[in-house]
């Protein structure tokens, strides 16, 4: 059988820190590369951190047409995994909760988040499903409490992917986590199972101001199994050997 090494960081949660965030994950792409993975996941807005009030979210927005864009994108690796990281998008004065894709230093494509939370009202939603390829594996992205629809899952489905990659920032005020701890691997289960595609997350992890957050980073295969998972509350790369080729 041939698989592909697929990869997802848990990282600490960046706020502000474009700088620090993007030090971190070329750090991270240089190991996930040295372990031969041919996809990368990073967190829900990695870059500038999951900002939710307009005034901080405006002031890091990136535009993907802007030379401060372009000048970040030129750090990225041009070798090594396909990457997949989250972050604050601004187009023609709109906000959106979006991930990119990049091939060896360049955006081959992008994913705005489709359902949003009700504290996301800053953002606009996205509608467009995109599936890309790396090395014979065909995914597509839900980012986050996407997975709590099952049309979104279905999206990639159709599309002839293999794989969900999912962005996720698990942040929550302590007694909220506590609640949702076991859930989210439980609702995204129930997404394998509906849609016969596995699942990659990539999660934050640590505490701040009375949150927290626990992850999960976490592979599912179609049955909805847990097959990979890092510990809660530790930073770390993921490393998985998923069977490629398209779904039956």
């Amino acid at each position: 059988m041939t698989t592909v090494r697929i990869s997802a960081a848990q990282t600490i949660e960046f706020r502000e820190d474009v700088e620090g965030a993007l030090n971190c994950a070329i750090e991270i792409a240089a190991c996930a590369e040295a372990e031969g993975a041919s996809l990368l996941c990073f967190p829900e807005g990695f870059p500038q951190g999951y900002l939710v009030d307009e005034a901080p979210a405006r002031r890091n927005a990136l535009n993907l047409t802007s030379s401060a864009f372009e000048t970040l994108l030129n750090r990225f690796p041009k070798t090594g995994p396909m990457i997949v990281i989250g972050l604050i998008e601004e187009e023609k004065g709109r906000l959106f909760n979006s991930a990119i894709v990049v091939d060896r230093g360049a955006v081959v494509g992008r994913y705005r988040k489709e359902h949003l939370l009700g504290g996301e009202k800053i953002f606009d939603a996205g509608s467009d499903t995109t599936v890309f390829e790396r090395d014979g594996l065909r995914f597509g992205i839900n980012i986050c409490y996407d997975t709590n629809f099952p049309s979104a899952a279905r999206k990639v489905a159709d599309l002839g992917a293999s794989l969900i990659v999912c962005p996720c920032n698990n942040m929550l005020a302590r007694k909220t986590a506590e609640v949702f701890k076991d859930v989210h691997n439980a609702v995204r289960g129930e997404r394998c199972r509906e849609t016969g595609l596995w699942l990659l997350s990539a999660d934050v992890t640590g505490e701040r101001e009375g949150s927290i957050s626990w992850g999960p980073t976490a592979v599912l295969k179609p049955d909805g199994e847990v097959m990979a998972q890092l510990p809660l509350e530790e930073v770390g790369l993921l490393l998985f050997d998923i069977p490629c080729g398209r779904r039956p």
